[in-house]
């Protein structure tokens, strides 16, 4: 069977990518947050992962608000990168694992969960970043399973259901008949507003409880309503499903290897976090 060998949760903020481009990598403002990267690359080449279940949500490039479904799973023999409008290069194209995509996809639809399946998909800022904080070279030595999850287009998903959703996508995963070792990932967030009258707001003390819950209770922030969950992390802050999407798909207790938390990247609360199954 296949086995889960951990989780990364980690922000996808579209200037990161411009970051990268421009080389800023050292750059006094953007430094702490890519100094946080190298001990998860080293991770990634002992762990040697075959597979990456990306957990992350679509910003208008599938999927919009006439047409915003709540789970998504892709089921393409490839992602690419398309123009966002950001300015952000974009990058070769991901080779997906077709064989986990249909076993996730009748797996969950076993398990109760009514998803969309896209046999075609393309990727933007929420799937390819991260992919490029992971894997700067861009060679991509992973497959791909891209997994949406809908944050934008009211009503969301609650907290709680999330959670069982990642649950419900480590049980596919491990029911794979297959050798393959695969890496959970969730994106997006923490703590930020874009816009509004409380455009710029993080909150620190809230984004750090829930990094620390991922790791000793992961159900402690489905005690939040949705509603409740953006008055306290901001409208682009409830992207936090994604990392329990992502912490619900790893079985058991885990162990934090690493994590990283840093304010402001482009008035967001950038927050890394990995973890071992």
């Amino acid at each position: 069977m296949a086995r889960i060998i951990g989780g990364i949760t980690t922000s996808h903020v579209p200037a990161i990518g411009g970051a990268i481009h421009r080389r800023l990598q050292d750059d006094p403002y953007w430094k702490p947050f890519f100094d946080g990267y190298p001990p998860v690359r080293k991770w990634l080449a002992e762990a040697r992962p075959d597979t990456v279940v990306v957990v992350h949500n679509d910003h208008g490039l599938n999927f919009f608000l006439d047409r915003m479904p709540t789970f998504a799973v892709g089921a393409a023999p490839q992602y690419r990168n398309a123009d966002e409008g950001w300015g952000i290069p974009t990058l070769p194209p991901f080779t997906g694992d077709l064989d986990l995509s249909w076993h996730m996809i009748e797996s969950l639809v076993a398990d109760e969960f009514d998803i969309v399946t896209c046999q075609e998909m393309m990727v933007d800022h929420g799937f390819s970043l991260p992919m490029a904080l992971l894997w700067p070279t861009q060679d991509w030595p992973v497959r791909v399973v891209p997994v949406v999850v809908n944050t934008v287009q009211a009503p969301l998903p609650t907290a709680a259901r999330c959670l069982r959703f990642g649950e419900a996508i480590g049980r596919a995963i491990q029911s794979w008949e297959s050798d393959r070792r695969v890496l959970v990932m969730g994106t997006g967030g923490l703590s930020h507003q874009l816009d509004g009258t409380r455009a710029g707001y993080i909150n620190r003390e809230f984004d750090l409880k829930f990094m620390a819950s991922m790791i000793d209770d992961p159900k402690w922030a489905t005690q939040y309503s949705i509603e409740e969950l953006v008055e306290l992390t901001g409208t682009q802050g409830i992207e936090l499903l994604m990392w329990l999407v992502a912490r619900g798909a790893l079985p058991g207790k885990v162990r934090r290897l690493h994590s990283n938390y840093h304010i402001p990247i482009s008035n967001t609360a950038t927050g890394l976090m990995l973890m071992a199954a």
